[in-house]
């Protein structure tokens, strides 16, 4: 947030957001790592095959999606490989370039992770409909991100 300066405001209020913001990604995170051990899992590894039930991925789309080196990433997957939980394949576009990709164990592993996060949904449980859709569109504003058509597929 920046005044018709450019410089960052410091208000009152908007350090006071600035401060909320901050509580609720350290308690996010928090709730995250500790749901992905009680599945065996690092933080890492947790973000890692959440990305892939989304889509296989080539390490370096991995890697700049967490920011974070391609060698991390290899051995991410190495473990979460390990276990049965990613797999590696050919990219039909380009046979030289190895994805990684969940398996239906590892789809299945996300799933119940995501199921453990109860941190962030049973707060936005408790806020209208018409609440919610104003957090997420005044969230994506802060992130330069335009909001969604309503009529669009993610409405309702």
């Amino acid at each position: 947030m920046a005044s018709s300066t450019g410089r960052p405001r410091t208000d009152p209020l908007t350090l006071e957001v600035v401060e909320l913001i901050g509580t609720i990604v350290a308690r996010y995170h928090e709730e995250y790592e500790q749901a992905a051990a009680e599945h065996s899992l690092t933080g890492a590894q947790a973000r890692v095959l959440g990305l892939l039930t989304l889509a296989p991925l080539p390490m370096r789309r991995i890697a700049t999606s967490l920011r974070c080196e391609p060698s991390n990433v290899t051995g991410i997957v190495d473990r979460l490989e390990s276990r049965g939980l990613v797999e590696r394949r050919p990219d039909p576009a380009d046979r030289r370039v190895k994805l990684a990709a969940a398996t239906d164990e590892g789809r299945a592993t996300a799933r119940r992770l995501r199921d453990a996060l109860h941190f962030a949904r049973e707060p936005l449980a408790a806020l209208s409909e018409d609440e919610r859709t104003s957090l997420r569109d005044l969230l994506r504003r802060m992130l330069d991100s335009p909001p969604e058509d309503p009529a669009g597929p993610a409405a309702g």
